[in-house]
């Protein structure tokens, strides 16, 4: 049976959304890079990162849509860095997650 999606709250919903954005790989290295620097990082991120050029493009553009990361352009360069007001949003719904009592229990499963 497949569930639909309307069906479930708009809490649940975004949550599972965000959960989607980050089960890549390249968008948690994107995250970890900028969350490590003071500054916008103004140069090339593809060089940090074992993908193509294009990849990398695309996984910032997702987490640009998505709000966790800013990007301007000066010059020849775009310039990103984290959204640390969407970051610490989001780390506070994982963080309500993972914070729900998991009671001890027996499975004979």
């Amino acid at each position: 049976m497949h569930a639909k999606t309307a069906e479930f709250d708009s809490e649940l919903q975004e949550l599972a959304l965000l959960a989607k954005l980050l089960s890549h790989p390249a968008r948690i290295a994107i995250i970890k890079l900028l969350a490590a620097q003071k500054t916008c990082i103004s140069g090339d991120i593809a060089n940090e990162l074992p993908l193509s050029r294009a990849t990398v493009c695309q996984h910032l553009q997702e987490l640009k849509n998505a709000g966790l990361i800013k990007g301007e352009i000066s010059g020849l360069n775009v310039n990103y860095c984290l959204n640390v007001e969407k970051w610490k949003a989001v780390k506070a719904r994982f963080e309500g997650l993972f914070a729900l009592t998991i009671h001890d229990f027996h499975c004979n499963c």
